[in-house]
């Protein structure tokens, strides 16, 4: 939608081209979904697809349309399975499987690195394991078109790693704290930096970890300020609220 607009004020789309497409909004009704063609007027990216629960083709119907009016569209939580078969309808998808993402569509070209003034969101995990969740937050962030840097395996049973990197953690404009166990890594960086931190809580950890639910508490209750906190495994709601902590301080 933004470039319809972008289109449409520069003269290469005309006042009928545009009210062919304006005339689906606010929604699309495909029977087992309100298809909302509105959301990247409202947000500034389209609707993202949520794969669990929907049939492969469901999933491939809801990317064609969204692909017909709009320059990017991601699926999250995405199989090999289903990248298949939105693959063989959109052969431009591409799938980040350690994310489970897939993309359809042109990314945003990003400049490359001017030095240390350059605004990047960094993606923090505790450990190997953590790494699915903290990709799909990476993955998410570039997708809609903010810059990421990554550094992984930094949890605090040896927290030499991370006071190692602090310069990459006094850099960041946002930081996404991934962590299982007992999810002490939000609140530590938390208290090093001065940026807001984005703390997702893993279901990685023992059966005392109540499958996320320790950490979860654990980032809820902690006593370092500006560490806001999303649901277990959400790297996608973590990413997408970061690019838009990003977005506006841009604007600004």
């Amino acid at each position: 939608m933004r470039k319809l607009l972008e289109d449409f004020r520069d003269g290469r789309t005309s006042i009928e081209e545009a009210m062919s497409v304006l005339h689906d909004l606010p929604y699309q009704d495909l029977s087992y979904a309100m298809l909302d063609h509105h959301r990247g007027l409202r947000k500034g990216f389209p609707e993202v697809v949520f794969c669990p629960g929907k049939s492969p083709q469901q999933v491939v119907e809801l990317i064609s349309e969204l692909s017909k009016r709009n320059d990017r569209v991601m699926a999250t939580r995405a199989d090999k399975d289903t990248f298949k078969a939105v693959e063989e309808v959109l052969p431009e998808t591409s799938y980040y499987a350690q994310a489970r993402i897939l993309v359809v569509g042109s990314r945003k070209e990003k400049p490359p690195p001017s030095g240390e003034d350059e605004s990047y969101v960094l993606v923090v995990c505790a450990g190997t394991a953590d790494i699915p969740v903290a990709e799909e937050a990476a993955v998410t962030v570039e997708v809609l078109g903010s810059r990421v840097e990554r550094l992984y395996d930094v949890g605090v049973a040896g927290l030499h790693r991370l006071l190692d990197k602090r310069d990459k953690l006094f850099r960041a404009k946002v930081i996404i704290a991934v962590a299982g166990m007992e999810g002490a890594l939000a609140s530590v960086i938390g208290g090093l930096v001065a940026c807001p931190v984005v703390a997702v809580p893993t279901s990685v950890g023992y059966g005392a970890s109540f499958h996320g639910l320790a950490p979860l508490l654990t980032m809820l209750n902690s006593c370092a300020p500006g560490v806001a906190v999303v649901n277990v495994d959400n790297g996608f709601g973590a990413g997408y609220f970061a690019h838009n902590i990003m977005r506006v301080t841009t604007e600004e």
